[in-house]
């Protein structure tokens, strides 16, 4: 089974698209009504779908950062620093992850984009 990816609020759009033109599986937190939920709560959602979070978010980054520590189950996390990746580095790294990972592979993980 491929990953589904749950997009942050601050993910470009651009990204979101592209993933799709690549068949990619991709919810966005606008689609689901949680773009104002905070940080803990759009973890908590990304894995009650079944869903790794991509995010851009330091703030986001740290609070899974903290539940890895403390022992805090989710489905994953994904981040990529906005000025270290372009959109298409993003959209190859995660399209490979999404086709190429279960989602066990990402359970309770932070992973680190570019590859």
């Amino acid at each position: 089974m491929s990953l589904q990816l749950y997009m942050d609020h601050n993910v470009p759009a651009a990204i979101t698209s592209g993933l799709r033109a690549r068949s990619a599986d991709c919810l966005t937190a606008a689609e689901d009504t949680t773009d104002r939920s905070p940080d803990p709560d759009l973890i908590r959602r990304a894995t009650s779908v079944g869903r790794v979070l991509f995010t851009m978010d330091d703030d986001l980054l740290a609070v899974a950062s903290d539940w890895m520590r403390i022992g805090t189950s989710f489905a994953g996390v994904i981040y990529a620093h906005p000025l270290r990746i372009t959109i298409g580095q993003a959209v190859r790294d995660l399209e490979l992850m999404s086709k190429l990972l279960d989602p066990t592979d990402m359970a309770n993980r932070i992973e680190y984009l570019p590859l």
